[in-house]
């Protein structure tokens, strides 16, 4: 019995290291920590978010924008931190689906800075319409040791702004 509760306290102490272990390929490289932030995010109508898994790719001040232009014409933004993001979207995501996809991206780097302008298609299942196209501005921090998101800034196209040609090419 004994061994039993040992083994059991043993499991328990090392569940969070199995889990950050979990996502430790999300973050050793750009293409990786992008590829981690869109499977994060997306899923068809009833599957749970993998919240931690999002949670992991961002540091603590991490900011998400949206910005676009209201029916009036003034462009504004929104700030969220991550923890203010997920409410915001977890129940339409899990009621709708919501599947965002990178179709193209452009990145700089310099250093332990890289910026990203990834072109998003956003549809609900899979094989559904597309919903919504545009692109996300990722701005990344590398530690020496893994990738983070600081932000992600991100326009949706229409009509009268569609993605320029070189920003909407298949990766």
């Amino acid at each position: 019995m004994k061994r039993i509760v040992s083994l059991l306290f043993i499991a328990l102490l090392s569940f969070p290291v199995m889990s950050q272990n979990a996502y430790e390929t999300d973050v050793q490289s750009i293409d990786s920590i992008i590829e981690s932030l869109y499977a994060s995010i997306s899923g068809e109508k009833g599957e749970e978010r993998d919240w931690d898994r999002f949670r992991n790719l961002f540091i603590l001040e991490a900011k998400l924008m949206p910005t676009g232009v209201n029916s009036k014409g003034v462009a504004g933004y929104s700030a969220w931190g991550v923890e203010d993001y997920i409410p915001r979207v977890e129940k339409s995501f899990l009621e709708n689906g919501f599947i965002e996809t990178e179709i193209s991206k452009e990145v700089e780097r310099f250093r332990n800075v890289a910026h990203v302008f990834s072109t998003y298609e956003s549809r609900r299942t899979k094989e559904g319409a597309i919903i919504a196209r545009g692109i996300n501005s990722i701005q990344l921090f590398y530690d020496n040791n893994r990738w983070w998101v600081v932000s992600v800034f991100w326009a949706s196209e229409n009509p009268d702004h569609p993605i320029p040609e070189k920003y909407d090419i298949k990766n």
